[in-house]
């Protein structure tokens, strides 16, 4: 048991030192987004004045023909506060806030990973970035391309990623999981207990897990395919990913609850967005572009480290416990 602390220990420095580095940038992020916004010409000829229900969301709508005075520069911020909130809850909590846990790593050689919020959504936002980067790797040897759809304003663009992982977490995990989580644990009705659970599905007595996976792998799958499906579409290639992707968040929604899921996803789109655009407009270079420029290349890196690292703590974990298991018997 010794020896399995100081190999944790051994492997939590540079762990704990990535995830760190990963929190930093996910910080900066939210400034980051701000100054793209609001200060610089991302919109060409529109900017953060331009009306929400002007939107293609809202084409053809009772809303689009009797537009209110509300910008997609309002809405952002909205929703830029509610992840911000949320953002500093997974930092302090549930149990243990995001320092303390990361020292406990180093000193003490233990991960408690469902102690803190933000330690979890560190490690599998780049597990999923790991695994999203190998299934593409090997698609394209196949001849597989992923071609993400064809890009209009970059201002709509930054604002529909940002809203997105709020709506799909909605509907995917909530709606999809949660309530199916509910009706088939739980041994309680009262609203109250409905709502914790559908905010936490750990809060129910999941004695067996086999429908919780086939759950997770189900709604993963039809996350995978809207991807390719409905409105403007990435092609096929993306169907593995998007699946892929849809699984871990299935999964991190039920050992940790909505606000992991939901900020991991924020990550995927809204983090990384906003670094793409702000390399896009202090270099005068196009979107697509950036994402070749050598900070996205290095910020990627840097993910697929920390997925490695992320994946061999989770082998060591389970071979642990293993051997603890067999102790006790």
């Amino acid at each position: 048991m010794q020896n399995s602390n100081k190999l944790f220990q051994a492997i939590g420095i540079p762990f704990t030192a990535l995830l760190s580095v990963i929190f930093g940038l996910l910080l900066l992020s939210f400034p980051i987004g701000l100054f793209v916004v609001f200060e610089t010409n991302i919109g060409d000829d529109i900017n953060f004045d331009y009306p929400l229900t002007h939107l293609e969301l809202f084409e053809n709508t009772a809303i689009y023909q009797n537009p209110i005075d509300i910008g997609i520069g309002d809405v952002f911020v909205i929703l830029w506060s509610l992840y911000a909130i949320l953002f500093t809850i997974s930092i302090l909590g549930p149990k243990r806030n995001f320092f303390k846990s990361l020292s406990s790593v180093i000193s003490l050689g233990k991960f408690d990973l469902e102690k803190n919020y933000m330690f979890g959504i560190t490690k599998w936002l780049s597990i999923l970035i790991l695994i999203s980067a190998l299934i593409n790797f090997i698609q394209e040897e196949f001849g597989i391309v992923t071609v993400p759809p064809i890009g209009g304003n970059d201002l709509i663009q930054f604002f529909y990623v940002s809203l997105a992982p709020l709506i799909e977490e909605f509907g995917f995990r909530l709606i999809l999981m949660g309530i199916p989580l509910f009706a088939l644990y739980s041994r309680r009705t009262s609203i109250t207990y409905f709502i914790r659970c559908l905010w936490n599905p750990g809060n129910l007595e999941i004695y067996d897990s086999k429908k919780a996976i086939l759950l997770i792998v189900f709604v993963g799958t039809l996350f995978g395919f809207a991807h390719i499906a409905f409105g403007e579409s990435w092609s096929e290639g993306k169907f593995a990913q998007a699946t892929a992707g849809g699984i871990i968040l299935g999964w991190v929604y039920l050992r940790y609850g909505f606000i992991a899921s939901l900020l991991i996803h924020w990550a995927t789109n809204y983090f990384v967005f906003s670094y793409a655009n702000f390399i896009s407009q202090i270099n005068f270079i196009s979107i697509e572009s950036a994402f070749s420029h050598s900070l996205m290349s290095s910020l990627e890196l840097l993910l697929l480290v920390s997925g490695s690292f992320s994946i061999a703590v989770l082998l060591l974990n389970r071979v642990i416990s293993k051997q603890n298991s067999d102790l006790k018997i």
